[in-house]
């Protein structure tokens, strides 16, 4: 099953989130099918931006948000 859900990066102390599709099974940090937006919560606001459309489709595709991705795009109804 896919998922919807952030991958960590950036340097210690200063994360970094790209928002990736990828297999369920598998860690966030293997291959990922689709980068489909990016998290960067050290910016004061926090820079968010999901392209909705990718989101769309890949639900309607059978993939599933994670937790921490449904509440960044309920937050930002503009992203």
């Amino acid at each position: 099953m896919l998922k919807i859900r952030l991958r960590r990066q950036g340097a210690t102390h200063s994360p970094f989130y790209r928002v990736v599709v990828s297999d369920s099974l598998k860690t966030p940090s293997n291959a990922t099918v689709e980068q489909i937006g990016h998290y960067d919560p050290k910016k004061n606001p926090a820079d968010v931006k999901i392209d909705r459309a990718r989101v769309d489709y890949w639900v309607s595709k059978g993939a599933q948000l994670s937790p921490t991705v449904k509440s960044l795009l309920k937050k930002n109804k503009t992203a």
